[in-house]
């Protein structure tokens, strides 16, 4: 049903009837009219018909003219806005369907635009979250690469330490004050020539495994093996933890485990062997040392060879410490006094002493 504002003069519906109305009720009424009141006769008749259908016609006309002009200029200014030459709302003065048509097509051109502008909105946040996700995998990628790299060194409860401390300290080269632990098996030459080269190996890895854990667990870190040898690093990580006591602590337990897998080993009839140990606290330089193809996190320095020397004169089962590691951790452990050694490339004896387990 049509609503009634499409039923009067000014809209295109109206206008239709009203050129109905001019084109063929009217000039017939007229004719009538004249024709049976005012006695004229046919040709007179037939003159005024022509003429007022003549009127008639031309008056239809103009009026459909001007609703198809109407026509063809919403069509010509839609057709801007579907082009991109305009993007303000359509103004005509027209028929009141073609208002209207303009009113419903500027109403769905401002939902567009809005949708446009919100689409718009959400790529530029999708582009943000994008950046921060490609940031993020990054930064993850990172830290993973940086785990799998300190876990040759570190252990897991110093990995996360390290890495939310941000501050890259671990890998940089410095002169630090550290306290340097050596550990070697005694007579291995002899052990090595006794052995199978697989369970050689194997007695190896599960030595290693084992005093690696317990250096880990004491805030040590591994510095490398040579050979039989083994050598770690106290005080960097945590670098406010005790390093002497933390280092003569691991020491202790290394020996007992020592103890306890060669007690294994013996109850399986296989080779036994003990370790020596060696501890040392003073001043190194500890960074990255070798080439641009391989590279060493270590320290070195005479501190360092005074802890070497210290491990080359323990027995087995025995742990030697030098002077700065005795003064700093008295009364924590039982420690006898050894003597006076002689250090390669040193013109002073160094004191050294014997931690009693």
């Amino acid at each position: 049903m049509l609503e009634s504002k499409y039923q009067n003069s000014t809209s295109f519906f109206g206008k239709t009837r009203i050129i109905l109305v001019l084109l063929g009720i009217i000039p017939f009424l007229l004719v009538v009219y004249l024709f049976v009141y005012e006695k004229i006769d046919l040709t007179e008749m037939g003159a005024l018909f022509s003429a007022l259908g003549l009127f008639s016609i031309l008056t239809g006309f103009s009026l459909m003219r001007r609703s198809a002009d109407q026509l063809v200029n919403l069509s010509r200014k839609t057709g801007m806005v579907e082009a991109g030459l305009k993007s303000k709302p359509v103004q005509i003065n027209a028929d009141q369907e073609l208002e209207d048509i303009a009113a419903h097509f500027n109403s769905i051109l401002k939902k567009l635009q809005e949708t446009n502008r919100e689409i718009s909105e959400q790529s530029m946040q999708l582009m943000i979250y994008a950046r921060d996700l490609s940031q993020s995998y990054k930064k993850a990628k990172e830290e993973e690469e940086l785990r799998n790299m300190l876990s040759r060194y570190v252990g897991e409860n110093l990995i996360e330490k390290l890495i939310d401390s941000r501050k890259g300290a671990l890998f940089e080269n410095e002169r630090k004050d550290v306290t340097i632990l050596f550990a070697d098996i005694r007579s291995f030459g002899m052990i090595a020539e006794r052995m199978r080269a697989e369970d050689l190996v194997s007695m190896l890895n599960q030595f290693f495994s084992i005093m690696v854990d317990i250096i880990f667990r004491n805030n040590g870190l591994l510095d490398k093996f040579v050979g039989d040898q083994l050598m770690a690093l106290f005080g960097l990580i945590p670098p406010e933890s005790n390093s002497p006591r933390g280092a003569i602590k691991a020491a202790i337990e290394m020996q007992d485990a020592t103890e306890g897998l060669m007690e294994i080993r013996s109850k399986q009839d296989r080779e036994t062997f003990e370790i020596g140990i060696g501890i040392n606290t003073g001043a190194a330089i500890v960074g990255n040392v070798g080439s641009k193809n391989r590279m060493d996190y270590t320290a070195i320095g005479d501190s360092v060879n005074v802890a070497a020397r210290l491990e080359q004169i323990a027995k087995g089962g025995e742990i030697i410490i030098g002077e700065e590691t005795y003064g700093r951790s008295q009364g924590h452990f039982r420690i006898q006094k050894k003597g006076e050694i002689k250090v390669k490339n040193k013109t002073e004896t160094v004191m050294c002493y014997k931690v009693l387990r």
